[in-house]
């Protein structure tokens, strides 16, 4: 059964710990991430400058662009794109060799909480064996079926986020990709143009929650 799990790890295991130390106040939001791209990460306890300062300081991440400040609005969230180093790599690397997906993660006070999907028990259980022999000291906060995958802060459809997670574990999304859109097409048993059209909407509406700020489904056709 498909089960989504939602668990704690600390910022010097996964990223952030030196920023959580220069900025207490420090906090982020992701959408979720998939394949190797760098995400778009949603920071906030700070002016730009402050936070911008140090990231460029921490080691655990490179920061590629500011993408947006806060602006003429009255927060203080900015919207950087960041590549992680080898740690939250790692941690990827074991949820993907396991069939499951990082849907969310944000963080606060030195500490992440990330929600994962993985499509049985067998799955969770090897992956928390792996957690603990890497060191990641996770603390897993709850556990439970596809029935609550609405409460999972993702913006996609059911149908988009199955198709997603599909093409992410066959490695569409690998540089170089280890299937084309066409063999994906035939896995999922629809038409390439019906793929195709399917991921640019998915895109759009991760894309659309990302600079948005928050994981609200959005209105894009599944």
């Amino acid at each position: 059964m498909t089960t989504v799990v939602e668990l704690d790890s600390p910022a010097e295991r996964l990223g952030f710990a030196q920023t959580f130390d220069r900025v207490p106040t420090f906090e982020f939001q992701i959408g979720g991430l998939i394949g190797e791209s760098p995400p778009l990460v949603w920071t906030t306890g700070a002016d730009r400058a402050t936070i911008e300062g140090a990231l460029e300081c921490d080691s655990s991440v490179d920061v590629i662009a500011c993408v947006s400040d806060s602006g003429n609005r009255t927060d203080d969230r900015s919207l950087f794109r960041l590549d992680f180093g080898t740690d939250l790599k790692l941690f990827q690397q074991v949820v993907a060799e396991h069939d499951g997906a990082i849907l969310a993660a944000h963080g606060q006070s030195g500490q992440w909480s990330l929600k994962l999907l993985f499509h049985d028990h067998e799955a969770v259980s090897a992956c928390h064996e792996l957690f603990n022999q890497y060191e990641f000291r996770v603390e897993i906060t709850r556990v439970s079926g596809t029935g609550d995958l609405t409460s999972t802060r993702t913006p996609l459809t059911d149908l988009q986020y199955e198709t997603i997670a599909t093409a992410y574990e066959l490695g569409y999304f690998d540089v170089p990709r280890a299937i084309t859109l066409e063999e994906l097409a035939g896995e999922l048993d629809i038409s390439h143009q019906a793929l195709s059209e399917r991921l640019r909407r998915s895109h759009a509406a991760l894309v659309s929650a990302e600079l948005s700020g928050g994981m609200s489904p959005v209105a894009i056709d599944p």
